[in-house]
């Protein structure tokens, strides 16, 4: 019986295979898209946002925020960290929660890796489609 070892050589060959087969893992778990992120943003957020994101009057009087110029209003980056913060609802920051709800659902399922900040983040699905959607919907100026 011969028992073979990887050898530095063996190794430096296997690696981009390796590269590849966890590209292959990746892309079966299925990041989420936009399109998964419009179809929940078309159930969930259209009443306040408008079905194009650029903001909608509510009962008291105020407009909801226009999501098509997040971007833009913070410089042209958009803010990952914040929205993701903001789509949530728990009433961090300006937003106070019986303005925008509490998407208690959208906290909930398989989790997936999104860069926030430089460090790829464990974040529920749904949520990071919403995101993808709304980074996908900027406008430029």
């Amino acid at each position: 019986m011969t028992t073979r070892f990887l050898t530095p050589n063996r190794l430096l060959i296997s690696l981009p295979l390796l590269a590849v087969l966890a590209a292959c893992v990746a892309d079966q778990m299925g990041m989420p898209t936009a399109a998964e992120g419009e179809a929940l943003f078309a159930d969930n957020c259209t009443a306040c946002h408008d079905y194009h994101g650029e903001g909608g009057a509510l009962i008291s009087g105020v407009k909801a925020p226009d999501l098509t110029r997040i971007a833009l209003r913070n410089g042209g980056t958009f803010p990952r960290t914040r929205v993701l913060s903001q789509i949530d609802g728990y009433g961090r920051g300006k937003v106070s929660a019986d303005i925008m709800p509490e998407f208690g659902s959208l906290l909930e399922g398989d989790l997936v890796p999104v860069e926030v900040e430089g460090t790829m983040t464990p974040t529920p699905r749904p949520l990071a489609a919403l995101l993808a959607y709304l980074e996908s919907i900027q406008v430029e100026s």
